[in-house]
């Protein structure tokens, strides 16, 4: 049996709503990757973005490099403002992602090292830099560390979907989605709940 064949056995016993909405959404199919510093750069070149617009500006900000392959952070930083911005990136967008090559090329952000840190350390050590929330890390541990105890608490799809299928009469804050989590007992699951609860609406955040 799979972790996520667990996961997903574990929510279905304890929590009869999401077990609904499991059985209705198929296999559980997140496939973690390792390419932390170009899963990064593309969460601040997507933030607000639609799916192709961030594809088409990715497409170009990888073509301003001449050497094949996704930049590397001492290369991003033999680059300018403007010369991100001719590729369509907007100027805090710019200064984001010089930011993050900065702190890798300075060793303040690690990724060799991330596998042995705990979510919270993880999140600490990723939101110094600019331009990086906890919305991205959040995002970053459940698809591309593929973390199975991650409340996204701060997503709007999540928070839609709880609304939706737990009949709340607000949009649940924080608190709220922690304590319908822990009633639920999704520990240590959380990320793969709100996997459900995004393909369930059809939300499932390009990441």
């Amino acid at each position: 049996m799979t972790k996520a064949d667990t996961a997903i056995n574990h929510l279905k016993k304890h929590d009869p709503i999401l077990a609904k909405v499991i059985q209705a959404n198929g296999p559980y199919t997140v496939t973690p990757h390792a390419n932390y510093y170009q899963e990064l750069v593309e969460s601040i070149i997507s933030q607000q973005l639609s799916v192709k617009a961030a594809a088409s500006i990715t497409k170009r900000f990888v073509a301003l490099f001449e050497s094949k392959g996704f930049p590397t952070p001492d290369q991003i930083l033999e680059k300018d403002v403007e010369t991100f911005r001719s590729a369509g990136l907007s100027r805090p967008k710019a200064r984001y992602i010089l930011d993050l090559a900065q702190h890798v090329f300075d060793g303040k952000v690690k990724f060799d090292h991330l596998d042995s840190l705990s979510n919270q350390q993880i999140i600490k050590e990723l939101t110094s830099v600019k331009g990086i929330g906890i919305w991205t890390v959040h995002m970053f541990l459940i698809f591309c560390m593929g973390r199975l105890d991650v409340l996204a608490y701060g997503d709007l799809g999540i928070r839609n979907g709880i609304k939706k299928f737990y009949s709340l009469k607000e949009l649940p804050d924080q608190q709220t989605i922690e304590n319908l989590a822990k009633k639920n007992n999704w520990h240590p699951y959380e990320s793969v709940a709100c996997w459900y609860i995004w393909k369930a609406l059809d939300n499932v955040p390009e990441v």
